[in-house]
């Protein structure tokens, strides 16, 4: 949204205001106090109605990106979610636990993932080429957090597609080794790697707290989704469908 003023414009009210002041001290005429007070509180009025109207926007923006990541969550990631939490060691939460928590227990879930540890060297190389096939999409989330202004979501991205290039390098010159085993060698690419990819489960649990709170259907829709998505992983065969 453009502003509706301009320093410019507020340093005019204000000027207007100190005008009539200085008039009323020449003229002694007590009515030009009162015209004094009107660009101020023309200007105090101005404000607000920008600010609220920012608010809005801002509100209407993120609801919007909320349904876009349901779709890209719900459909084109939801191997990459699957996989990093499938390659959890601690925390281990599942979808179907995930679905089955109250807000509560997810933001508890979600304090416990500021520190994650993976299973292997082998569970996070899979999950490092799930980021890599999934390039078109945090591109496509680097572009919308352009055109919404959203300035963290474009850094996360910057950072993601870094790591995918880094990733890209390595392996274009070392197809048979894992980026991996590179990467725990060096405590700064190490920590850059786990930033990354335990990100993923960090932001999935914020999403599904964001769902939980203000759109509970789509939550337990899109969970629903994944818990079966889940069962079929580990079995190969979906289960009881009134038990997921």
């Amino acid at each position: 949204m453009r502003s509706l003023t301009g320093p410019w414009l507020y340093a005019a009210f204000i000027a207007a205001a100190v005008l009539f002041i200085v008039l009323e001290r020449l003229t002694h005429f007590e009515f030009l106090y009162h015209l004094a007070a009107i660009p101020i509180e023309v200007m105090v009025a101005v404000f607000i109605v920008e600010r609220a109207l920012e608010k809005r926007e801002s509100r209407e923006k993120r609801r919007q990106l909320m349904f876009i990541k349901s779709h890209l969550f719900r459909s084109e990631m939801r191997d990459l979610f699957l996989a990093d939490f499938a390659a959890l060691k601690s925390p281990a939460p599942t979808m179907a636990g995930i679905r089955a928590a109250s807000l509560e227990e997810l933001r508890k879930m979600r304090r416990a993932a500021d520190s994650v540890e993976y299973e292997g060297p082998e569970e996070m190389e899979t999950v490092i080429m799930e980021y890599v096939r999934a390039e078109r999409i945090w591109r496509s989330f680097m572009e919308r957090a352009i055109a919404f202004n959203f300035e963290e979501v474009f850094q996360t991205m910057i950072s993601i597609l870094h790591f995918i290039s880094d990733v890209r390098i390595f392996k274009e010159h070392n197809p048979d080794r894992l980026f991996i085993e590179e990467a725990l060698k060096d405590p700064r690419m190490k920590g850059r790697t786990l930033d990354v990819i335990g990100d993923g489960i960090r932001r999935f649990l914020e999403y599904a707290i964001e769902l939980k709170e203000k759109q509970p259907s789509m939550f337990e829709e899109v969970m629903g989704d994944y818990a079966l998505s889940e069962r079929l992983r580990s079995t190969g065969r979906p289960s009881d469908p009134d038990s997921v």
